[in-house]
């Protein structure tokens, strides 16, 4: 199985790169499952359903989201009715949304999409690992799903490499997400997951992690905020990474990251030998 994930899309920007790249790498790569984080795409903070339907057009087939999930409050409605929208898994009980989304891929097979939040210098939440432990006991790789992918929204790259090797031989792909900054650790663990620290935003690199830089230069170098915050609105890189599994464990077998457009140095996936056809 051939797995994109595009890391956290940030303002229009980032939502336009979604929606001008995501259909072609579908078709030139043959992608069977895309997965996006939209936690920042409406002007840097949250989604509306709008942008979920966008994503959804351009061929995301999950959508998931992070610590401002909730940023935008027409999400905590129109969640209930968007199926693909994933809300981390640990937030309390009776929390609007799901956790997961078992989806159909397009080769026809099965794959279970987790979000979950890290707890680490973040708000209060639930015991991601107790829960991810619970999620992918109730659906096996091999058994119920084909390949599982966990996105984990998390500041500390300590929690997230953990989560890895938590998951390690468990699920097909842990993707760290949050930081907005790409990391140089894409790799497959031990037992044959893949795995990377934090896969980058898809947005404006000409920016402080997506957000105009005025704004925050100044509450960084006075202490006073005097405006809000906007999402840059330049060239976006699309950042993320992208896995192929084996069709009998489902585990990885490559992985790379990828980064198309924008200001960053670009990024394809080597295993695949279409991936050198210009994208842009």
């Amino acid at each position: 199985m051939r797995i994109l994930f595009i890391g956290d899309v940030v303002g229009r920007s980032g939502c336009d790169a979604v929606s001008q790249l995501l259909p072609k790498l579908i078709s030139d790569w043959n992608i069977d499952l895309a997965i996006v984080n939209g936690e920042n795409a409406a002007d840097g903070f949250g989604i509306t359903e709008a942008i979920y339907h966008e994503f959804i057009a351009a061929g995301a087939d999950a959508v998931t989201l992070g610590n401002h999930s909730w940023s935008k409050k027409e999400a905590l409605t129109f969640i209930g009715n968007a199926p693909r929208l994933i809300r981390p898994l640990n937030y309390i009980p009776g929390t609007p949304g799901r956790g997961s989304a078992l989806v159909e891929t397009r080769n026809g097979k099965r794959a279970l999409v987790i979000n979950a939040l890290g707890r680490l210098f973040m708000d209060p939440v639930n015991d991601p690992f107790e829960l991810l432990h619970e999620e992918i006991t109730a659906h096996p790789l091999r058994e119920a799903t084909d390949a599982i992918v966990v996105d984990f929204h998390g500041e500390a790259s300590s929690e997230k490499l953990a989560a890895g090797y938590f998951c390690d031989g468990r699920v097909s792909l842990v993707a760290g997400t949050h930081t907005h900054i790409p990391t140089a650790d894409h790799r497959i663990l031990p037992l044959g997951t893949a795995y990377i620290t934090d896969v980058g935003m898809t947005g404006d690199y000409e920016s402080i992690i997506g957000i105009k830089k005025e704004e925050m230069l100044r509450r960084l170098t006075t202490g006073i905020p005097s405006g809000r915050f906007e999402a840059a609105d330049g060239e976006a890189t699309m950042s993320g990474i992208a896995v192929e599994t084996d069709d009998v464990t489902g585990l990885a077998v490559h992985t790379s990251p990828i980064r198309i457009g924008g200001r960053l140095e670009p990024a394809l996936p080597p295993f695949w030998p279409d991936s050198s056809v210009p994208v842009a």
